[in-house]
């Protein structure tokens, strides 16, 4: 369909983006700092990539095994303003420092920062935005590719609130900093929210991060986040991702990451809930020497489908980059991994591996796995691989005839698959977490 824009010239819009430009129209006088003149024009340059694209089909090739038609088709509503205060879940103790944020907005009533170090700064996008507008431009959206990913035009068309951290040059933080978003679906109504973090690391600082993202059970929502995050010379970022959601929910998750010479970013993301759950990471190795660990594993039971799609830009010379994931997938459970890793012809001296394992449990289960690697330039050493099995029956007798009961000896097989995995995580504390809600959703899969 066409439709007319503010300056009244026609464009052509795809039909499912409709519904969201509406609601854009119809917000955008509340939308936060609608007076910044930047902040507006990203927002209508957002709207106009996300009008002509819509949500994504099959026939995109970077979603050929993840199929969006019924939530496309869903309606989805705004959330209201909570009038409770209290949270329908619990939230899992990852760290003593946390930010809070309910159906996409920051909620310092719910927060704890009075730990953070100085040099450590974390506030609220709304907040931000409103007291110190000048340090967020030209850095928010400066990452996200709106013309290239719809959700993240969407995010940045939409978005109404957020996290902010910035970490000073040598500022140093040995805690960790816990992001807790917590999705309830006010009024029963399917809601969709938009949040965004924006993380800045100076010069040679150190940050460990950990998100979580649950949910109220038998809430439908639609939880869109998009992260930046801008590493300088020097500087490591930790980041822990744990995303257990209910089925009735749905997360598509966008993370850009760009790396300065030297910088380190360690990543893990470990999935277990959501009907439906994308985790995209986009990082780029913009500086010579810098270091991308990119690991992870999804666990799925029932009809759930989980994708994690991966792209790593090795833009400059002797740069390292790993990515290990692993899938666990029980039932009539999907699950997707793509990763690309793309060498650019400066980058001479890469180092780059990939590895996709997937364990399925059931004759029902689905892996769909394409590691791929473009390489442009002479003297480097790339590989990657990818398998997909069952369990080892050998090994399975091996512990039974050790008076081991079949699902135990299940358990011991499936947690020594996920150690290796588990492993990569550095932070001990944060390990031992995520080991155990691995052992919850076995926990969950074996009662079914």
């Amino acid at each position: 369909m066409t439709t007319a824009d503010r300056a009244g010239a026609t464009r052509t819009v795809d039909a499912t983006a409709v519904p969201w430009l509406a609601r854009y129209h119809g917000l955008s006088t509340r939308l936060p700092a609608g007076a910044l003149g930047w902040l507006s024009r990203l927002r209508e340059e957002a709207a106009t990539s996300f009008s002509a694209r819509g949500w994504p089909t099959r026939r995109n090739e970077a979603w050929k095994y993840t199929n969006l038609r019924a939530l496309a088709a869903e309606e989805w509503h705004e959330p209201l303003a909570p009038l409770d205060p209290s949270l329908p879940v619990a939230i899992p103790e990852l760290g003593p420092v946390r930010a809070v944020m309910v159906d996409g907005r920051f909620r310092p009533d719910l927060s704890s920062l009075a730990g953070l170090p100085a040099g450590v700064r974390v506030r609220g996008l709304l907040h931000a935005l409103a007291e110190d507008p000048e340090s967020i431009a030209g850095r928010l959206g400066a990452l996200a590719e709106i013309e290239a990913h719809p959700f993240a035009a969407l995010n940045t068309m939409l978005m109404a609130d957020g996290i902010v951290i910035e970490a000073a040059a040598g500022a140093r933080f040995d805690g960790v900093l816990h992001i807790a978003s917590i999705g309830t679906a006010p009024g029963g109504r399917a809601v969709a929210f938009h949040p965004r973090v924006l993380a800045v690391l100076h010069q040679d600082a150190q940050l460990v991060l950990a998100e979580s993202a649950e949910g109220a059970a038998g809430a439908t929502f639609l939880d869109n986040p998009v992260s930046e995050v801008m590493l300088a010379a020097g500087s490591h970022l930790t980041h822990v991702r744990l995303q257990d959601l209910p089925e009735t929910a749905s997360q598509l998750a966008t993370a850009y990451v760009r790396l300065a010479e030297g910088a380190t970013y360690d990543s893990f993301v470990l999935a277990l809930g959501a009907g439906l759950a994308r985790n995209e990471i986009h990082a780029t190795l913009a500086g010579p020497r810098a270091t991308c660990h990119l690991n992870g594993a999804q666990l799925l039971h029932g009809t759930r489908h989980a994708d994690t799609t991966t792209a790593i830009e090795h833009a400059a010379p002797r740069c390292a980059s790993r990515q290990t994931y692993k899938s666990v997938l029980a039932d009539a459970a999907h699950g997707v991994f793509q990763g690309r890793i793309h060498v650019h012809q400066a980058a001479q001296k890469t180092d780059g591996y990939q590895m996709n394992q997937a364990l399925l449990l059931s004759q029902h289960a689905e892996m769909d796995s394409k590691p791929q690697l473009e390489i442009y330039a002479d003297d480097v050493k790339c590989s990657h691989g990818a398998t997909v099995g069952e369990l080892d029956e050998d090994q399975l007798f091996y512990l039974r005839s050790r008076g081991i009961p079949a699902d135990a000896a299940r358990a011991l097989l499936v947690q020594a698959f996920l150690a290796d995995a588990l492993e990569l995580v550095g932070d001990e504390a944060l390990r031992e977490r995520l080991a155990e809600a691995t052992g919850r959703w076995w926990n969950r899969v074996s009662a079914a």
